[in-house]
């Protein structure tokens, strides 16, 4: 765990990039992500930003905090899925920017504007 609470291993990342359309960039170490994913989600609108919880486990979305869209103009979101402790420090939409983002904002950097989908080694965690 990182000293925000949440660490890299415990999430589900999900968003696009410039060109590239929507992937999971983290998927908690699970073969498939899609339906813990779905589960989340399932009960959030569809607005730019939206947060729950459910027991110990949170779903936050927010637009890209650098104003990013990609090549069709729209804003990228970023869509999380917080497990276990982690999820414990997010408790708004407000929290999950300031917990989660500066956990792959160096990697999202590096990636957003790539003419592919970037691959896990091409995000450069560190």
């Amino acid at each position: 765990m990182t000293e925000e609470g949440a660490s890299r291993s415990h999430l589900i990342w999900a968003t696009r990039g410039r060109k590239w359309g929507f992937r999971f960039l983290l998927d908690a170490g699970l073969g498939d992500p899609l339906p813990e994913y779905e589960r989340a989600f399932a009960e959030l609108a569809d607005e730019p930003a939206a947060w729950r919880r459910n027991g110990h486990v949170v779903a936050v979305r927010f637009p890209d905090p650098e104003g990013r869209r990609d090549a069709a103009g729209r804003v990228i979101p970023h869509e999380f899925v917080v497990f276990g402790d982690g999820a414990d420090v997010v408790n708004s939409v407000y929290d999950g920017e300031q917990h989660l983002w500066p956990l792959v904002e160096q990697s999202f950097e590096h990636v957003w504007d790539a003419d592919t989908t970037p691959s896990v080694a091409d995000l450069r965690f560190e």
